[in-house]
């Protein structure tokens, strides 16, 4: 009968070095697959969160099964509530990708996970590039994953989600999640995956920089309210002008993702959810069924939040748009034929969304850019100070003490 104490007391070898072994190897059958040069229709083998899954599902602590990482975050909690720090290390170390993605789980035990999955992921890729065989364009991004693997593992990031298949998934927490008083989540839109989620250039229009912005617009706001900011790229999101970009599946998925996030933070402070461009179509999915301490969505540059109006958002939640003048976004028709669009713009003023003026943010990407009116807007409504925000042009009331946006 396995248990978590002898598991870290007396650990077989082989368990550390086939997980050290079947990362490396999974990776290389992947890129065989993706050349064509594994026969045609053969299975690629599967990811290395799903062989650490298949292999939890398969374990026991006290002669009983781990929890499944589908079971509600209330559940979870309880379930590592019960077990000693030594025990839940050993889990931790044997599983990270689970562990480090497992709503409910101990923030900081998820943050140690995932340091332990990112250093494998960024083994493995040293494996794959060593192995060759890249084109130019390809040695380049393998080199770049390998380079955000380790970035993202240093001790001062706090990474609260990862997973390396496919173009990967993350998502990062700035502040004291724990103890904040405001928690706001950033979900950001197209080619948000694991190498768009940092950039050099255009350091704001990536969900990292947009949470570093928000994070010091709020403290420079409000410098002793206790806040949180989460950069949440925790889904496949669509990439470029992809089919998927004008089409809801992965905003379906995502807002599934989403609220499993929601539902596993810690505390009860009021959490504002921040989305931009196609993230607002994961929270238009998603806004039926968040949370009540979700007190509010903002949206920014959105194709849409698949509703007609406010109303059928069906959310308790309040609801902010802002479009910038010069934001192609705007220029997209707002419709939704069977699966193709998004439905109704949330900045005009038909939708019933309170609307917010952007100020001088430039284009589609440019909301969260240090000193814009932009951010300083998104900033005051994740703080709570509603009444401080600045309205869109032609726009008399926004704040809460109107039930909506009423053009003067």
């Amino acid at each position: 009968m396995l248990t978590v104490a002898a598991l870290r007391q007396d650990r077989p070898p082989w368990k550390a070095t086939a997980r050290r072994v079947l990362l490396p190897l999974a990776v290389v059958f992947a890129v065989l697959a993706t050349a064509g040069w594994m026969a045609r229709g053969d299975t690629p083998p599967p990811s290395a969160y799903t062989r650490e899954h298949d292999a939890w599902s398969r374990d026991t602590l006290h002669g009983a099964p781990l929890p499944g990482p589908d079971r509600p975050a209330a559940e979870i909690s309880a379930f590592f509530a019960g077990l000693t720090d030594a025990e839940a290390d050993t889990l931790a170390l044997t599983y990270p990708l689970v562990v480090g993605n497992l709503a409910g789980a101990p923030l900081t035990l998820r943050y140690e996970a995932n340091r332990v999955a990112l250093a494998d992921a960024a083994e493995a890729e040293r494996e794959r590039i060593a192995i060759g065989g890249f084109s130019p364009a390809g040695a380049h991004e393998a080199q770049r994953r390998l380079n955000r693997f380790e970035t993202l593992a240093s001790p001062d990031r706090q990474i609260l989600a990862f997973d390396p298949s496919g173009r990967g998934k993350v998502a990062e927490v700035l502040g004291d999640l724990e103890a904040a008083d405001r928690v706001a989540l950033i979900v950001p839109g197209v080619d948000s995956d694991l190498l768009g989620f940092q950039k050099t250039f255009g350091k704001y229009t990536a969900p990292v920089g947009m949470a570093q912005a928000l994070y010091r617009e709020e403290r420079d706001l409000e410098p002793d309210l206790n806040t949180a900011v989460i950069a949440w790229a925790d889904y496949d999101a669509p990439t470029g002008i992809a089919m998927s970009a004008f089409t809801g599946d992965r905003a379906e998925a995502g807002a599934d993702r989403l609220l499993t996030t929601l539902t596993g933070l810690p505390g009860e402070a009021p959490v504002t959810l921040l989305c931009h461009s196609y993230g607002s179509v994961v929270c238009g999915l998603a806004a039926d069924r968040l949370p009540a301490r979700v007190t509010d969505i903002a949206v920014a540059g959105s194709p849409g939040m698949r509703a007609p109006d406010v109303t059928a958002l069906g959310t308790g939640a309040r609801v902010w748009a802002m479009v910038a003048e010069d934001d192609w976004i705007s220029s997209v028709p707002h419709l939704e034929v069977g699966p193709l669009g998004h439905g109704a713009d949330p900045a005009e003023p038909g939708f019933g969304a309170r609307l917010l003026s952007a100020g001088d943010a430039e284009g589609h990407g440019g909301y969260f850019e240090p000193g814009a009116e932009s951010l300083v807007n998104l900033a005051l409504v994740a703080t709570g100070a509603v009444d401080d925000v600045r309205c869109a042009p032609g726009v008399s009331y926004c704040a809460p003490s109107d039930p909506c946006a009423v053009l003067t």
